[in-house]
């Protein structure tokens, strides 16, 4: 019956063929054979002629398809379905085995907003080389996938994904979570590999840097609407050798669509069963496509009510705290290209973003907000405009791009009693980056594989940061940092499977460096170097090693330093006269210098052709950081009683010591409650940030994707499966002893994973997720307690209504239900009444959300 189906669709086909187009010898199905390509952009149905008679693959292209479309251009090395589905990204088409060949249809409705193929496996991210195989760790991540298991905003996409750690700038950290693991700032959305930091993750936006958020170099994706995302592929491997500072975690590449044709409009809405968290989102998605260019442009409101200590009973011992703040926002996205001249092409990609936040707690003991609270709020807008013009010239590209982009994040703190505002507080994070490039990637000579090829580039960006708290105001810090760079990447591919050596199907060596020198700080030379190498087709191991760093940030750097009087019991001091106290010492250091790190990682990839459609990845990373930067002393209230921290104590210290210190910092607090008298300093803590640390972190990636088509028209079915092991250590200071970060508090757990089963039919596509976040130790005590993981099941149905006209036409329908069973976090110790009462870098106190969509093409 299968291949009576075949046939039948195939003839039906044929009836209206713009071409049938065969190779030379038509290839058995699930064989994958690559050959490299050098197509300019021209019609579609010209390029798709020239992969089929280059691959031998028969490709059915009907002409009321493709006759007005052109593809771009396509240069590397591609499989017939890669090659296919690169022409295809953009043109609301994709492709679909039958028998040997492919057949080329227009996209349903409940997949057209990806633009592009599920199954390709395209990499733009991870080389500067157009085609060219990477020997890092890469995962992708498609729209569909992410409207698939009910995800609606780019926030909580990233924060599901395992290799990523809450922590760092994102929405409902809280004040209780130490500084190096998190900070919730205009609640924003960065991504955090491997918990290294939102500043050592470099986020990219079509291959762009973007303007920092805050004061911690992380980049709002939560700016970004979904509507517009293609797709996001990370790069979990340092990559400074590439892109620069901040890569040393890895690096992730949000890619917009390039084209769209027609008007989407979109509607979700829904809430948590255990009350708050109500959440509005509208969105639409608009363009045209023409024959020399295109244009695309998306606008996302969204809006969600706070989520209060009251409404969860893990929190509600300490009732009026706000543990998930409520938020709203105006995004709006656009991507274009025009054709100039023949081989020189114009695109820009822009994006605007607004976004309110609003939390609080009480001030009073019976938690009453009518008594007395602070509220928190922030106004967060950012801009960004990123033109590029490329040249194509035969079998090199020359482009010069530039960014602008700036990135405004405004806070405010007010205390009540009742209506009566008593105190009021204000901080401008104002950040601006700019950068201009001019790169050329091309063939240099033949070799037995295949082209070798070179990528180089040499470019300039500045950053600003202006953190503003009022005309006159001493920790007022205005800073700007640039940097010049020059970078080369070369690809020479050995053996290709063409040439049929046995025991070598492909041999690939890769290598980059990158010269970076930052004025007043130093200058840095990063290498990288990588290889691919398949025994046979089905198998294929990947290995890379590199060095990477971090440039201090400018709050790093520039921050007030501070001297502040505590009582020394408060900083954990024991038996000392009543009245001691303690000076803690805090700020930037202008002395800081880059941070350096040594990554490798070990992949091995199995894509069996027995069994087309299962794709296996197994890979191991290590990074050993050097110069860490770090505040030495995590948790401020054990400074005198945790040997930790000996080393950054001065115990007895004396009154000249006690002077000098307090006449190095810019301002003095005392917050001792007591009149200050320097014979009553019994310690100097410092705790200014320093090149002091070593961190190493190690483990295990582990990724699975099956998609088969199930016979007798039973629809198809995808399995996918994401999980990772973490181990990781740091070492504060030299002397000091190592200590466990993976798997305590406010740091990611070992073990992380999720994994889905989709399967469609027609319109309709259900879907189930399940995702486990292991269990952390709090090691504030001891012995440490043991937090209980979470893991939760997410239910996802859609039905696209296939109508080809009337008011059904082009009509989506969504019923989403995440966290089913509601499980929920496990309440920590806290001492403090504004303390969140969980692990809010690694656990969710959403809960049980059910929501409903809508969308409607027009």
């Amino acid at each position: 019956m299968g291949i009576l189906r075949d046939a039948l669709i195939a003839a039906s086909i044929s009836t209206s063929m713009a071409a049938l187009v065969l190779g030379t010898a038509p290839a058995m199905a699930g064989e994958v054979g690559r050959k490299t390509y050098h197509l300019p952009a021209q019609p579609l149905a010209a390029s798709l002629r020239a992969v089929a008679i280059a691959s031998g693959r028969n490709i059915a292209a009907p002409a009321d398809l493709v006759n007005d479309k052109r593809a771009p251009a396509l240069d590397g090395d591609f499989s017939a379905e890669e090659a296919v589905a690169a022409l295809l990204a953009g043109s609301g088409l994709r492709q679909r085995a039958v028998g040997s060949g492919l057949v080329i249809e227009r996209t349903p409705v409940a997949q057209a907003t990806t633009m592009g193929s599920a199954d390709s496996d395209i990499v733009v991210t991870g080389s500067r080389i157009r085609g060219a195989p990477v020997a890092s760790p890469v995962f992708r991540l498609d729209q569909q996938a992410m409207r698939d298991a009910g995800q609606t905003s780019l926030g909580d996409v990233t924060r599901s994904i395992p290799q990523n750690f809450g922590g760092g700038q994102n929405p409902g950290v809280g004040a209780n979570v130490p500084s190096a693991s998190g900070i919730n700032v205009g609640s924003a959305s960065t991504i955090n590999l491997r918990g290294l930091g939102s500043d050592a993750t470099l986020t990219l936006l079509n291959g762009h840097r973007l303007a920092y958020n805050g004061s911690r170099q992380g980049i709002d994706v939560s700016a970004i609407p979904l509507g517009m995302v293609d797709r996001i592929e990370i790069v979990a491997d340092g990559a400074s050798a590439l892109y620069g500072s901040d890569a040393v975690a890895g690096v992730a590449n949000i890619i917009l669509k390039r084209d769209y044709d027609g008007l989407e409009t979109r509607a979700n809405i829904g809430g948590s069963t255990d009350g708050g968290d109500f959440q509005q989102q509208y969105g639409a998605v608009a363009g045209r496509r023409w024959a020399s260019g295109g244009l695309i442009a998306a606008y996302e409101f969204a809006r969600n009510t706070n989520i209060l200590s009251d409404d969860r009973s893990y929190a509600a011992s300490r009732p009026g705290v706000t543990i998930y703040p409520a938020l709203r926002r105006h995004a709006v996205a656009l991507a274009g290209h025009q054709a100039l001249a023949d081989g020189l092409e114009f695109t820009v990609d822009a994006l605007f973003n607004k976004r309110w936040s609003t939390s609080g707690f009480p001030l009073n003991a019976a938690g009453d907000l009518a008594v007395s609270h602070t509220e928190q709020s922030s106004t967060s807008r950012s801009l960004a405009v990123a033109p590029s013009l490329k040249l194509d010239l035969g079998a090199w590209r020359l482009s010069l791009s530039g960014v602008y982009g700036e990135e405004k994040v405004q806070l405010h703190s007010n205390s009540f009693a009742g209506s009566l505002q008593t105190s009021t507080a204000f901080v401008c994070y104002c950040n601006s980056g700019h950068s201009v490039e001019l790169a050329a990637d091309g063939s240099l000579f033949r070799l037995p594989g295949g082209p070798a090829k070179l990528a180089v580039g040499t470019g300039y960006r500045d950053n600003t940061l202006d953190a503003f708290r009022g005309a006159g105001n001493i920790n007022n810090v205005k800073r700007s940092q640039d940097s010049y760079y020059a970078y080369g990447e070369l690809s020479l591919p050995f053996v290709s499977p063409e040439q049929d050596i046995a025991g070598i199907n492909r041999l690939n060596l890769s290598g980059a460096v990158r010269y970076e020198r930052y004025p007043g700080i130093g200058s840095v030379a990063t290498p990288k170097v990588g290889l691919i190498y398949a025994p046979i087709a089905d198998l294929t191991v990947k290995g890379s090693w590199g060095r990477s760093f971090r440039a201090p940030t400018l709050f790093q750097q520039y921050q007030v330093r501070s001297a502040l009087l505590y009582p020394a019991a408060s900083l954990g001091g024991s038996g000392y006269p009543t009245g001691a106290t303690a000076l803690l010492v805090q700020g930037g250091n202008a002395a800081l210098k880059p941070e350096r790190a040594q990554t490798s990682t070990a992949t091995i990839e199995y894509n069996p052709h027995v069994l087309p459609g299962l794709r296996l990845q197994l890979g191991y990373f290590s990074t050993h950081y050097t110069n860490r930067i770090v505040t030495p002393i995590s948790f401020q209230a054990q400074a005198l009683s945790n040997a930790l921290y000996t080393n950054q104590v001065t115990l007895n210290p004396g009154a000249n010591a006690v002077a000098a210190t307090i006449a190095d910092a810019a301002q003095f607090f005392n917050v001792s409650g007591q009149a200050y008298n320097p014979a009553n300093v019994v310690a100097i803590i410092d705790n200014s940030s320093v090149n002091a640390g070593r961190q190493s972190i190690r483990g295990l990636d582990l990724l699975a994707d099956y998609r088969t088509d199930l016979g007798g028209n039973g629809g198809r079915l995808g399995v996918a499966l994401n999980a990772t092991y973490l181990e990781s250590n740091q070492q504060l200071t030299p002397g000091a002893p190592v200590v466990t970060k993976a798997g305590t508090l406010f740091n990611p757990p070992h073990w992380r994973g999720r994994g889905s089963i989709t399967w469609s039919k027609g319109g309709l596509t259900l879907n189930a997720t399940a995702s486990h976040i292991g269990g952390i130790d709090d090691t504030r005590a001891s012995p440490a307690i043991p937090i209980a993981g979470m893991t939760t099941l997410d239910l996802t149905a859609r039905y696209a209504f296939g109508a080809s006209q009337g008011p059904l036409h082009g009509l989506e329908i969504s019923l989403s239900l995440q966290n089913a069973f509601d499980d929920h976090p496990s309440t920590i110790a806290t001492s403090v009444y504004s303390d969140t009462a969980y692990d809010s870098t690694n656990y969710s106190p959403i809960g049980r959300y059910v929501g409903i969509g809508i969308a409607k093409s027009w």
